[in-house]
């Protein structure tokens, strides 16, 4: 959920506080395993914005919520600042799509706290990244990357089964090299070595491939991906359309417990728990 004016899917449309709140409980009724909160766009050419100011946008948020539910909180962004107030607010989970490189003091941090993170790729930063969108084996030297980010988390103290780590589809990379990532999930995760969080949804790589642009397109392609991530063993997808994606899930759910017999009820009935779900 972006808190933002300027995010490239729903920026603007949740910048009010009273309506980010809103949302979230909406997205936590949907099925959201985790919601992930960020008042600082990363989209291609955002600038940054000063702490006081994502403070300001997140902190209300992230309060109400882990007030008005259980559902675990993530924050979104790259300043042990903000992270730190934010995990004191109720927070149990920092997403930083800079891998640590923003803030020195955010690794320290989060070891310090015991909250989980998700380390990601990016080269430069999302003003600067699409001109480093160079790489020769872009399987290989992602992995290799994200490898060496998730060791250095490890190195400062964060407890190994805390990290989870996302190949960054979009930042740095062009189409091609996103498919490419996605065809080749399972060997990124055995080269880390920790679960993966993929984030897809509505970005603009899946417009070209679809040749439509609407929201209703994104939203279609992200469907697709969604599916394929979790057959290719990712833990978390990053989504707007939380309620879409937590049916295809269901249904993949089903269609794996299926016997000739018939379908196969999980422990709660169906459809059996998430794959990948955090538990606070």
């Amino acid at each position: 959920m972006n808190v933002t004016p300027d995010s490239f899917s729903d920026g603007g449309s949740y910048f009010d506080p009273d309506r980010a709140v809103a949302h979230g409980l909406a997205l936590a009724a949907a099925g959201a395993a985790v919601i992930d909160i960020g008042g600082e766009s990363t989209r291609p050419g955002a600038g940054p914005v000063a702490a006081d100011e994502e403070l300001r946008r997140v902190l209300p948020v992230v309060a109400a919520l882990a007030d008005r539910t259980a559902t675990p909180l993530s924050i979104d962004t790259t300043k042990a600042r903000v992270a730190s107030a934010a995990l004191d607010a109720g927070a149990v989970m920092v997403n930083d799509v800079s891998g640590g490189d923003a803030d020195p003091d955010m690794l320290a941090l989060v070891a310090d706290t015991g909250a989980a993170y998700v380390v990601m790729h990016m080269r430069g930063t999302p003003a600067t990244m699409q001109e480093a969108a160079h790489y020769s084996d872009v399987v290989g030297e992602v992995g290799d990357e994200l490898r060496t980010r998730v060791d250095r988390a490890r190195a400062a103290g964060i407890d190994s089964r805390a990290i989870l780590a996302d190949p960054g589809l979009g930042f740095a990379k062009t189409a091609e090299h996103n498919v490419a990532l996605l065809r080749a999930l399972p060997t990124i995760a055995a080269r880390v070595g920790v679960p993966l969080v993929v984030g897809t949804s509505r970005k603009s790589f899946l417009a070209r491939i679809v040749g439509a642009d609407e929201r209703a397109a994104r939203d279609d392609a992200t469907l697709a991906t969604t599916v394929w991530c979790f057959e290719q063993g990712a833990a978390l997808v990053r989504v707007h359309d939380v309620a879409g994606s937590r049916r295809a899930v269901e249904l993949l759910e089903i269609m794996e417990r299926a016997t000739p017999e018939g379908m196969s009820e999980g422990p709660e009935g169906l459809p059996g728990e998430l794959p990948g779900e955090l538990v606070a």
